[in-house]
């Protein structure tokens, strides 16, 4: 995961959504408590901010010393630089004691995981019974029509070849059959429930949300430049069509959320 966006770590900083307040209360409501939350591939640490305004120590990990670089600091956030496969030790040492954890958290990330040793790791770490796993993504950005066609050919058929096949369970919103946790209190099971974000970007900062994907990193590395200047005037013909300069960008999110039972 970390080579795919140490090359572009300051773009994925600048560029990539937050996330809305609505997710993080809807998590913290199916907490026991709210006192340990783990971060797992927190990138730039956009997901950890909002969830150390909740919860009074958040663990962060990442694979990427360049992303957490760009990292902004908190009193109530520990950054750690971790390898890829997280072994029992380096888990107990750089992340946390077995079951003390009320949140382990994972924002966008989840797809470049060994899912089911996460999830063993997940269930080491939280708290039994109660502890909740909660994971999201979003998926492709709306703006309006005329955008979003553009937008549309540029991701299913330009960029296509160059994204890395695990990129593929955002697409599908999380919904894959391995999923070994109870549903928190009030719903019946663990699927996605949807949330939205919003990132305020003019054309030149869309343009930066798009260099970020590891999609165009990879096509540039292959020699392909994905913006090409066709590429770039269709969409600021599409930007500015109307006569009306477009800024927000509603980015889907998908919630995928449970708990750990008593063993």
């Amino acid at each position: 995961m970390a080579e795919l966006f140490v090359k572009q770590a300051k773009e994925y900083s600048e560029s990539r959504p937050t996330y809305p307040q609505q997710l993080f209360d809807f998590i913290a409501s199916k907490s026991i408590s709210n006192d340990l939350a783990w971060d797992v591939g927190t990138g730039t640490g956009q997901a950890a901010l909002s969830l150390a305004a909740i919860y009074n120590n958040v663990i962060t990990t990442d694979t990427s010393p360049a992303q957490l670089e760009l990292a902004a600091p908190h009193p109530n956030i520990t950054y750690r630089c971790t390898t890829t496969v997280v072994a029992m030790d380096e888990l107990q040492t750089k992340v946390g004691s077995q079951s003390t954890f009320d949140l382990v958290a994972v924002a966008q990330a989840m797809q470049w995981f060994d899912r089911l040793a996460f999830y063993d790791r997940a269930k080491w770490l939280l708290k039994k019974p109660g502890g909740v796993l909660a994971a999201w993504c979003y998926t492709t950005p709306e703006v309006v029509a005329t955008i979003d066609a553009v937008f549309h050919i540029f991701y299913t058929v330009d960029s296509q070849p160059y994204w890395d096949s695990a990129r593929g369970a955002c697409g599908r919103k999380y919904e894959t059959a391995e999923f070994p946790f109870e549903p928190v209190d009030g719903h019946k099971d663990t699927w996605p429930v949807p949330f939205n974000a919003e990132k305020e970007m003019d054309l030149e900062g869309f343009f930066t949300y798009l260099r970020s994907w590891s999609a165009y990193q990879t096509a540039k590395e292959k020699g392909v430049e994905l913006l090409t200047g066709d590429v770039v005037d269709r969409f600021t013909a599409a930007w500015s069509g109307d006569g009306v300069t477009r800024k927000t960008k509603v980015f889907p999110v998908y919630l995928r959320i449970g708990k750990v039972g008593s063993s």
